[in-house]
């Protein structure tokens, strides 16, 4: 298996709460930051997507919080997506600190919205296969 798509980050004071802490709505931010530019490496613009009549959504998400990220801290955020077939896909993600130390476990089920008719789309891997120009990105 490859590993996962990631990017790095640096915690900023102004993301952390009154005991120093990473907020956690952040992580959620950081998340959709590693998914977004997976997307982006793979070919994809939301432009394309919006020219396909789609978009994807998020339908849960959760969140383990396993180590704390304060101020500075310069993390990896991992993600991959995990194809089933059917009209979602999971997105395993790892926030992880430089050390290799996981602070945080993130799972998410999405799927890809039929603009105009507002229903999930059948075999979404389908849809990022052929706007992408590295499909291999999403492990296709």
């Amino acid at each position: 298996m490859t590993e996962p798509f990631s990017v790095p980050v640096t915690v900023r004071g102004y993301e952390t709460d009154v005991q120093g802490h990473l907020n956690q709505a952040v992580y959620l931010n950081y998340a959709e930051h590693a998914r977004w530019s997976l997307l982006r490496a793979a070919g994809i613009t939301q432009a394309g997507l919006i020219g396909k009549g789609v978009g994807p959504v998020a339908l849960e998400t959760t969140i383990r919080y396993r180590r704390e990220l304060l101020a500075g801290d310069e993390v990896e955020v991992t993600c991959a997506f995990d194809w089933s077939g059917g009209k979602t896909f999971r997105m395993e993600q790892t926030i992880r600190k430089a050390d290799g130390t996981v602070a945080a476990e993130i799972t998410a089920v999405g799927g890809l919205l039929d603009l105009t008719a507002r229903k999930l789309i059948a075999d979404p891997q389908d849809y990022f296969k052929e706007l992408a120009t590295d499909p291999s990105l999403f492990g296709l």
